[in-house]
């Protein structure tokens, strides 16, 4: 698997509140596959709502996991338009660390 971070972006029509709840449902659903020790300690995201995005690292299995199940949800959530998704390159890894730090 090739280590990725996605970068979640949404369209105003896309209800941020309902985006979170999709997410976390998300992470319940991996909790099921990978255990959630597991889930805890190899998922991480973050999000910012002004911007109307959400960044998820799926350089772990379990992360992978839940960045999956998380499209899926929003597909049939929200369709294929109300959001985009873009893999982030390895030389933004360090600013994404910072800004989920803040």
């Amino acid at each position: 698997m090739t280590p990725e971070i996605y970068r979640f972006r949404f369209e105003p029509d896309a209800c941020m509140k309902e985006v979170h709840e999709s997410l976390l449902l998300s992470i319940f659903a991996a909790e099921g596959l990978h255990g959630r020790s597991c889930v805890r300690l190899d998922v991480s995201f973050c999000a910012d709502d002004d911007k109307r995005a959400l960044v998820v690292d799926a350089r772990t299995e379990a992360g992978h996991t839940v960045a999956r199940i998380f499209t899926n949800f929003l597909i049939r959530q929200f369709g294929e338009e109300a959001f985009h998704i873009e893999r982030v390159g390895r030389q933004r890894e360090d600013v994404l660390v910072a800004e989920a730090r803040r």
